[in-house]
């Protein structure tokens, strides 16, 4: 099935300027048609959502466009497209554990004003684990019961 540029748009969430865009940066080429306008199809839906995946990893313009450079010269780049999502991979594991000690650090600060609400008065520890802090690191998170 083809789709016009405002369909297109609408299923894959973006505004049409996005779609010229991706366009002149050579990361999507639709089809043309008789009348020289944009036709997308299924394949195209899918290859635009796995751009926008990626770029939701942090991956550059540069990394997007090297990427689908390799990918129309065809399967003997597979090499480079694995190491490329291999790295951006790393990194965005190495993204998920940092927002995680944040995550859990939020969650102490707002058990350690709780609990300041309720009279269990402490010193708050941002890093309990720390070998100096091994003997306080009980004020940190209290037993509740």
């Amino acid at each position: 099935m083809a789709y016009t540029i405002g369909e297109f748009a609408d299923i894959v969430g973006v505004k049409q300027s996005t779609l010229r865009y991706y366009e002149s940066e050579g990361l999507l080429t639709p089809h043309r048609n008789e009348h020289n306008s944009r036709e997308y199809n299924e394949q195209d839906i899918g290859w635009f959502q796995f751009l926008l995946h990626l770029k939701n990893t942090g991956m550059s313009l540069t990394e997007l466009k090297q990427y689908t450079d390799w990918r129309a010269m065809g399967d003997t780049t597979i090499p480079d497209r694995l190491e490329l999502l291999d790295q951006r991979k790393h990194f965005v594991e190495m993204e998920i554990q940092a927002l995680q000690q944040n995550l859990d650090i939020l969650n102490r600060k707002i058990l350690f004003y709780h609990d300041q609400l309720t009279g269990n008065k402490y010193d708050f520890i941002l890093y309990p684990d720390k070998e100096e802090n091994k003997d306080e690191s009980k004020k940190v998170m209290p037993k509740t019961k």
